[in-house]
């Protein structure tokens, strides 16, 4: 079984659990922890890195999130809608995430999934008094101790091959002329993955899933979820055709005609950081020419 290295699954933070619960230590850790800053669209960057601050820094109210540790630092996001200065830049994820380090990579990707469910989450869903951080941010509590823990919604994300190797891909309705990728969706109630991919794929594309096979995954916080990616190879080509709701087009590639396409534009490729685009590269393969673009979101 061969595992993707995925872009956003890159990260060396300990999240150290065992901290969570030591308030005392939480707090001694917060006057020399190394903070980043996120406005609930974007990251305080400096240049293509997220930009580290410290507690002194920090001048406006906000809520603390404890994101782990790493090489002795302690690590913390500080979540406010106030900017901390007027000439600060700001980034969302979505823009910086590909050159980011894999430290950084950890924290963004962790910190924007928590700081979602914390806005999010103010009431208890159980007897609907206001719930407040609590173990460092990874939960919320109300007065009747009542815990709400941040939500994760899986869903399936699978590259469509036939006996000949060629690739499937489809357009979404949504999206640009000519803007491609693979077939994806959630997992549904009592739904296992293996099921989920082959719903998903017949519901999309009228072809049956025949052999599934296991790629990795990947946090995706936009804002919630996790994506398990697949591999799974069809017996019924012919059959192939998008559903004319959420899929309006379908194009079957082989390496040379995907090339080909998208190097004269008319195939516009997932972005970079996403599953579906690593999932299409490792089958690409590296000894070929560069597969161009990779950046169109909408």
């Amino acid at each position: 079984m061969k595992i993707l290295n995925l872009p956003l699954s890159r990260s060396n933070v300990d999240r150290a659990a065992h901290i969570r619960s030591d308030q005392a230590a939480l707090e001694a850790a917060w006057g020399s922890a190394s903070i980043v800053h996120f406005n609930g669209e974007g990251f305080l960057v400096e240049g293509v890195s997220l930009k580290h601050i410290t507690a002194k820094d920090i001048t406006v109210p906000g809520e603390r999130i404890f994101l782990g540790t790493h090489a002795g630092i302690f690590y913390f996001l500080f979540c406010s809608e106030t900017m901390i200065g007027a000439e600060e830049d700001y980034k969302t994820l979505r823009e910086i995430s590909a050159g980011l380090s894999d430290l950084d990579v950890g924290l963004a990707v962790h910190g924007q999934a928590v700081a979602h469910w914390h806005h999010k989450t103010a009431i208890c869903s159980q007897c609907g008094d206001s719930l407040h951080p609590a173990l460092g941010g990874s939960v919320r509590r109300c007065i009747n101790e009542h815990e709400h823990y941040p939500r994760t919604d899986p869903a399936i994300i699978v590259l469509v091959k036939d006996k000949k190797d060629r690739i499937l891909i489809g357009r979404q309705a949504v999206w640009p002329q000519n803007r491609f990728s693979t077939f994806a969706g959630f997992v549904e109630a009592g739904e296992s993955f293996e099921q989920c991919v082959v719903r998903e794929v017949l519901e999309e594309s009228g072809v049956t899933v025949s052999d599934i096979n296991y790629l990795g995954s990947q946090p995706w916080p936009f804002p919630q979820s996790l994506m398990i990616a697949f591999e799974a190879t069809i017996q019924d080509p012919e059959s192939a055709r998008p559903d004319g709701e959420e899929i309006v087009e379908i194009r079957w590639y082989d390496r040379d005609s995907l090339y080909a396409d998208a190097t004269a534009g008319h195939l516009l490729l997932p972005p970079v950081v996403s599953v579906a685009r690593a999932m299409i590269q490792s089958w690409y393969g590296k000894d070929r020419p560069p597969l161009p673009g990779g950046e169109t979101w909408r």
